[in-house]
């Protein structure tokens, strides 16, 4: 129905058309609604108390209506035209409204002018009543309380601003002076074209839907609901970077925040539109998506996207039906009220403007795939097609999404259509103090956690994961007040954390101090029904469970109850909310539970577990042909085909878990359950047997060394997680026994996923072996936590390789102070991590000490001229170091200088690098002092410096009086033929030279090819 300001001049007329306009005022949102209230209020037609008594929360809105139209009513005539007015300016909110009149920013009645003004600076304010309430709360006008009334989820942005100008209106301490001294100042938000008025309201809808979704951190046990802001704790979130040389200049990975998850920093691919964020589990995927979603439904960052569409592939692999892409953004995700096709279209139109999250691509049971194209928005297909078409970008191309996994989920295909590769790491030491000082607002309880973690050293390193943070933050009575050792595995934590949910269900007469036979036999049913659960899931990659599911495993209110199980936390429609547990190391947790204390599963079984999985077999489906739980019929007929597919990670955590409980430590806990102490026995001699037998395969699978060479073994899928599964056995004995047939001399676990806990479970293992080795544990998440945990297992190393491991001063200085007592230690490969000049005093003390050291690689840190001096000295007094790296620094023309003098009569060192250190002329000029009195150093790399020709004719110069140097490397200098022919002169007389390289220097074409032609050893 259109109406125009001419149809109704009398109030007789508006009131026989009552029924319509009670059924206009009702077609839209209650958006629309305070939309036209805001004109009628700036037009005075009502007056505040008019408004008050229209804004009543809670109210039907067609009762609302109805109420507009008796007091515009008693307005007459002119009040009845201007609601006609108001409506057609609600409608046509696709323009801006602009301020009219004369805006005074230091009017004497600010309250007046807003509400004079109120359209507009409801538009004003939209998108930035955040960072408005912050800054009136630091002012002194608002208290915080105000402030999370007018946050409430329930609001849209529109309707936020609406209360914070409500506020101002009845508060006389300044704070409408305040808005409108402000408010002329803010952006207008981008307004969308007239025929998308229906996207407005869409957007409006969208950001109420995802601020409500992610205002709130659920904990794991679902029992609190956290306010996001208050407790959310940043990780480390590095973009990850291709491997490079060792001496290349490659910095180290660069760390975002996350407002530059979109940023430029580390693009693989610029077609792609994808942004992949990977982290083990429980470091804190969802809760890093989660604070996105909020940042932007609060106007507060990513505003590039008008459109934000979370979605779990957890709950989308539930999905059995087709989907097309609107079914899956509208049913799924926000449906919008008015305009479905309208919103869909601009959607189609404006791909730009959309971000897409999947979190969690590692819950899906197939690999991705690019065979099957779908190209159509409108046709339905597959959940897998859909998705894989999304990310390819056949469907709603230029669109950004964000994908979040578990790094042995994602294939080499998936990273084809990645824009960027993002690793989350897990927290910093800082980021553990400030989580647990988020969560204990008490100093005291906050300040002996934070003791206790720094002062246990294997609880330190479970700690850098979130889940484990929490698990120490949940349990932290158990931990602080009883005296008993601390978790040192992660069956402990476990164990830990499954005494706190029993002792809290159960009767206070009845709780016991701890995780006794009592305890846990009284609760056997429940944990037997949750681990035949957990297990069934896992053999069908299963992780949400339907009503019917939880009732064939037995599982009833009373074992829900106990905790393990929440609600998902979004449903798919038409069902009741379905079941998950806490977290997918919880399920793994239980199904190991079930398989270690159920009295159905035979012991020779557990061999599979841990034997090698070969391609197109499941442990699990020949471990369990007997376990079954049918949600519906179809499912009994496919069981087999089904048990085929099983994740492999959740396949390791499950069987460290059951190392971890068969341990000697808690056998006599799980004795009190059902089985037999004899029974026990025999499960814990066939696990121990079997991995042991299964280490063995992979050291019989390395090849032979070749003459000449050292032995050498690149770790196979599986070894990290046997390790693992020994450590959680916490045996000598059985580690001893495992490594005596390892013989090699270079262990390489590169991009292995080594965090802190599997360092723990190395050092535990590698320090039994009979030989010294070089570990090298490139490109993975170390840490100072890490290093820290592989203190044990330094003695057995003769080199140490943690490049691109996010080391600090504090790690390294850890190590060093262990490794000068380690008499092995031969070579240290630190490049490409956050080293400063706050290392140096360290690593001048290794080297002045260890006279039998050889290798020490800084490279691309962050060691300036200051460092370089204080090394330099420790250098002084070193005789046995060979190859010194220092390429991606900053030590400059002084840093130089001191290296060099501390050089010049070194008689062991035979490789050097300076390679991109802002060195100058007056570097070069000490360099060339140095190679003069230098018998023994064999290549100098000098490439991407600032050396020049002046540079260069110094160097030229050394070299007249130097026998040793054979290759010296001067690429990307600014060298000119000038220099060029310095050192043609010098090669006419010096025969040990063997290439001088001049890459990337300015020689025209000509000068170029006359160059090489005088004298091959120059390299152009």
């Amino acid at each position: 129905m259109v109406w125009s300001g001419s149809e109704m001049c009398s109030v007789d007329d508006f009131q026989a058309q009552r029924s319509q306009l009670v059924a206009l005022l009702v077609s839209g949102s209650l958006e629309g609604f305070e939309s036209i209230l805001d004109w009628l209020l700036s037009w005075e037609v009502l007056s505040w108390e008019d408004y008050e008594g229209l804004h009543l929360p809670g109210q039907p809105l067609s009762h609302l209506a109805r109420s507009l139209l008796d007091t515009v009513w008693n307005k007459g005539s002119w009040g009845c035209q201007k609601l006609i007015a108001a409506v057609q300016r609600a409608q046509a909110d696709g323009h801006p409204p602009e301020f009219h009149g004369c805006w005074d920013p230091h009017s004497l009645h600010p309250a007046r002018d807003l509400q004079s003004h109120r359209p507009a600076v409801v538009r004003r304010l939209y998108n930035h009543v955040e960072a408005v309430l912050d800054l009136a709360r630091e002012q002194g006008f608002l208290s915080q309380y105000e402030c999370d009334e007018v946050r409430l989820p329930i609001f849209t942005s529109s309707q936020r601003a609406r209360r914070l100008l409500d506020l101002a209106t009845v508060k006389a301490n300044g704070l409408a002076a305040f808005l409108l001294q402000h408010v002329q100042d803010l952006p207008v938000a981008p307004s969308l074209p007239l025929q998308a008025t229906e996207c407005q309201k869409y957007i409006s809808k969208l950001r109420t839907t995802v601020s409500a979704q992610s205002r709130f951190l659920s904990t794991y046990d679902g029992v609190e609901n956290l306010c996001l802001e208050d407790i959310y704790t940043e990780n480390i979130l590095e973009v990850r970077t291709e491997a490079g040389m060792a001496g290349s200049s490659q910095k180290s990975p660069t760390t975002l925040g996350l407002e530059e998850l979109f940023s430029t920093h580390g693009n693989v691919n610029e077609d792609a539109d994808t942004v992949l964020v990977v982290g083990e589990a429980g470091s804190g995927k969802s809760t890093l998506l989660q604070r996105l979603h909020l940042l932007w439904a609060t106007g507060r960052d990513f505003q590039e996207f008008l459109f934000v569409f979370p979605f779990s592939c957890r709950q989308l692999r539930c999905l059995a039906k087709s989907l097309s892409l609107r079914m899956l953004l509208f049913e799924h995700c926000c449906w919008p009220d008015v305009g479905q096709q309208d919103v869909f279209q601009f959607l189609l139109d404006h791909p730009d403007r959309v971000l897409l999250t999947f979190d969690g691509f590692d819950e899906f049971k197939f690999r991705f795939t690019d065979c099957e194209r779908h190209c159509s928005p409108a046709d339905p297909t597959s959940v897998q097609t859909l998705l894989f078409n999304l990310l390819q970008g056949n469907l709603l191309k230029n669109a950004r999404k964000v994908l979040t996994s578990r790094p042995d989920s994602v294939s080499a295909l998936l990273r084809k259509y990645v824009r960027t590769e993002c690793h989350l790491r897990g927290f910093s030491e800082e980021g553990i103090e400030l989580y647990l000082r988020k969560h204990h607002p008490e100093p005291e309880v906050a300040d002996r956690l934070i003791h206790l973690l720094q002062t246990t050293s294997a609880l330190h390193g479970l700690c850098h994961l979130p889940v484990f943070l929490w698990m120490v933050s949940r349990c932290h009575q158990e931990l602080l007040l009883q005296n008993r050792e601390s978790p040192t595995t992660t069956t402990d934590m476990y164990l830990l954390i499954l005494q706190h949910f029993l002792l809290h269900a159960s009767p206070l007469d009845s709780a016991s101090h701890g995780l006794g036979p009592g305890l846990l036999r009284g609760r056997l049913p429940t944990l037997l029904h949750l681990g035949r659960l957990a297990l069934w899931g896992l053999t069908r990659c299963r992780y949400v469970f339907s009503v019917q599911q939880l009732q064939a495993a037995q599982v009833d209110p009373d074992d829900i109850s106990l905790g393990f199980l929440v609600r998902t936390q979004s449903v798919v429609p038409g069902n009741a909310a379905p079941l998950e547990f806490l977290h997918i190391t919880f399920q793994c947790f239980f199904a190991a539970f079930y398989l270690v204390v159920s009295a159905d599963m035979p012991t020779a079984s557990l061999r599979h577990l841990f034997s090698c999985r070969q391609p197109g077999s499941s442990p699990l489906a020949r471990l369990l042909p007997m376990l079954c739980i049918q949600g519906s019929r179809c499912e009994e007929g496919c069981e087999a085909a089904q048990l085929q597919k099983v994740e492999p990670h959740n396949l390791h955590i499950t069987a460290a878990f059951l190392a971890g409980l068969l341990s000697q430590e808690h056998r006599g806990l799980l004795a009190q359950c059902q089985l037999s102490e004899t029974a026990l026995l025999r499960r814990h001699a066939c696990a121990r047997r079997c991995l042991a037998r299964s280490l063995r395969k992979h050291f019989h699978a390395i090849p032979s060394a070749v003459p000449g060479e050292v032995k050498s073994m690149h770790a196979m899928p599986g070894f990290v997680w046997l390790i693992r599964s020994l450590y959680e056995m916490q045996e000598e004995q059985l580690a001893r026994k495992a490594v005596r047939g390892l013989d090699v001399g270079h262990l390489k676990l590169t991009f292995c996923s080594v965090g802190p806990a599997e360092c723990a479970a190395l050092a535990f293992v590698l320090r039994h072996l009979r030989r010294p080795v070089a570990l090298q544990l490139d490109h993975n998440s170390v840490g100072d936590i890490g290093v820290e945990q592989l203190l044990p297992c330094l003695s057995v190393c003769k080199a140490l390789y943690l490049r691109d491991n996010n080391i600090s001063d504090r790690g390294i200085c850890k190590l060093i102070e262990c490794a000068l007592h380690c008499e092995q230690l031969q070579k240290l490969a630190l490049f490409n991590n956050k080293l400063t000049d706050g290392c140096a005093h360290s690593m001048a003390r290794l080297l002045a000490c260890k006279q039998n050291f050889l290798a020490l690689r800084l490279g691309n840190n962050n060691i300036t001229a200051a460092g370089a001096q204080v090394l330099a000295r420790g250098l002084k007094g070193n005789t046995s170091l060979q190859f010194l790296g220092f390429w991606g620094n900053s030590v400059g023309d002084k840093g130089a200088q001191a290296l060099a003098e501390a050089l010049a009569d070194h008689r062991s060192l035979r490789w050097l690098s300076l390679v991109g250190n802002n060195i100058g002329s007056m570097g070069a000029q000490a360099l060339a002092v140095m190679l003069e009195k230098n018998v023994s150093l064999k290549e100098l790399c000098l490439e991407e410096n600032q050396l020049q020709d002046e540079g260069v004719c110094a160097l030229a110069e050394g070299l007249k009086r130097n026998s040793s140097l054979r290759v010296l490397k001067l690429s990307n200098n600014g060298v000119t033929h000038l220099g060029a022919e310095a050192l043609l002169q010098v090669l006419e007389s010096n025969s040990t030279i063997l290439e001088i390289w001049l890459r990337g220097n300015t020689f025209s074409p000509a000068e170029t090819e006359f160059l090489s032609h005088r004298d091959t050893r120059l390299l152009l």
